[in-house]
């Protein structure tokens, strides 16, 4: 164990900040304070806003790739994610066509039933705007 070199007038305290060369940026200190206050005001709840923040950059998705992205199980990110998101006007079906299979024979002797497909959804404007202003709250600091 190094030694301490505190001085012995800060030993009684309940915390002491470091010197600001030893700290570089820190700009996600006050984050569970700024995610509380945020999702409140905006009522939204933590894990639409971590859903948004991840799906930010995509241009759109399908709840497959979503699920395995993100690390949940498929069923359960449709139902808890997804569609309250499309209830909320956050999330919305980018394409609602036919997806083209992996298997070859499917390609030549395809059959278009309502189980061949898979919607994509994509983020709506929205949504945008709502996680811009969450990033927003840590520019300011």
């Amino acid at each position: 164990m190094p030694k301490s070199r505190v001085k012995k007038k800060k030993l009684f305290r309940e915390a002491s900040a470091m010197q600001d060369r030893y700290v570089k940026d820190n700009y996600l200190k006050d984050l569970r304070s700024k995610r509380l206050m945020f999702c409140e005001s905006n009522k939204i709840s933590f894990s639409h806003l971590e859903f948004l923040l991840w799906a930010y950059d995509k241009e759109f998705w399908t709840i497959n790739f979503a699920s395995s992205e993100y690390g949940m199980n498929k069923n359960n990110m449709g139902d808890r994610i997804v569609y309250p998101l499309l209830k909320e006007d956050m999330v919305y079906k980018h394409f609602d066509k036919l997806t083209p299979s992996n298997d070859p024979d499917a390609h030549m002797f395809r059959e278009e039933t309502k189980y061949s497909y898979r919607v994509r959804y994509a983020i709506t404007q929205k949504a945008r705007l709502l996680v811009q202003r969450f990033y927003a709250l840590f520019k300011d600091d």
